[in-house]
């Protein structure tokens, strides 16, 4: 059994006594696993990610990370805990290399490990020749790059990353991702990731939370999610018609496709139109995406149905 790695207990933070940011949220994060926290500005994500990295004290409810206690412990939990929010600030003063430097020795790494730490991620994220720049003269997307660095400079076992692509174009954002799979992979590294980008969630994530107006809509994979709100498989055949089965319906001039429970069904199909004389020339298996779900679970549940 997995050990777990975020534990959250009707969890909620209210700044004026009266509307709650967050209410209520119950979470079992394993270890190793990439979480994705879904939802739009304002759903609850950012004060989710304060309360875990003990930036700020629950209202209600408790939480531990990697058995921590973060409002009782904060420094000792950064010490193995990487964060990027928009609070978690660098100084502008210093450039990329001091700052990285600076960051891995008050984590604990000695002068010398900090900087053959510091210079492996500015080369992998592509800050290696503005390295000795001042971090107020780089741009937005350099500094949010430099950002993601700082958090893994100590070699985190968990990642809590607010929007940590924001201000990066495709090839950088890809490009993050794929240290962020890397990571979770091959260290073992635990990520919460809070994103309204469901289709780098999508490629990134193992299991996602929604949340909409600080409530949890949902919580699960893909494919549970998909069930939850009434999304099926979808199987599609590119065919030469012969005598089309009764239960496959015309999605447009060359395609007939139906809904399916399992992945089992469609070898069952595709033999049935052969032996029905259909030439196929295509068929594929389609999956309901996570912006499907997340649509429908926000249309469902959203308001509180």
């Amino acid at each position: 059994m997995s050990e777990i790695a975020i534990h959250t207990q009707k969890l909620g933070k209210s700044y004026d006594g009266a509307v709650y940011a967050l209410h209520d949220l119950s979470l079992e994060i394993p270890t190793g696993a990439v979480f994705g926290f879904l939802g739009p500005n304002g759903a609850g994500k950012t004060t989710t990610i304060k309360l875990l990295s003990g930036l700020l004290k629950p209202t209600e409810g408790s939480c531990t990370v990697l058995g921590i206690q973060p409002e009782k412990k904060p420094s000792e939990l950064h010490r193995v805990c990487g964060i990027v929010t928009e609070t978690a600030r660098m100084y502008g003063r210093l450039t990329g290399m001091e700052n990285m430097m600076f960051f891995g020795q008050a984590q604990g790494l000695e002068r010398r490990e900090s900087r053959q730490r510091a210079e492996i991620l500015l080369k992998s994220l592509d800050l290696w020749d503005s390295r000795d720049k001042k971090l107020a003269d780089d741009s937005t997307g350099m500094v949010q790059r430099l950002s993601l660095a700082r958090a893994m400079i100590a070699k985190p076992k968990l990642l809590l990353l607010d929007e940590p692509t924001n201000g990066l174009d495709r090839e950088s954002v890809l490009h993050v991702n794929s240290m962020i799979l890397d990571l979770a992979r091959r260290e073992g590294v635990t990520v919460f990731l809070c994103t309204h980008q469901l289709r780098d969630a999508q490629e990134l994530c193992d299991s996602f939370g929604i949340v909409s107006r600080g409530k949890m809509l949902a919580c699960g994979d893909l494919e549970s999610l998909s069930r939850e709100v009434g999304l099926s498989l979808q199987v599609r055949f590119r065919l030469r018609e012969g005598k089309i089965p009764d239960e496959l319906q015309r999605l447009d001039d060359e395609s007939w496709g139906r809904d399916i429970a399992d992945e089992e069904e469609m070898p069952k199909l595709i033999s049935g139109l052969v032996s029905s004389g259909n030439e196929i020339f295509e068929a594929k298996l389609v999956r309901p995406s996570l912006e499907d779900i997340y649509s429908r679970f926000v249309e469902l549940r959203g308001n509180g149905k």
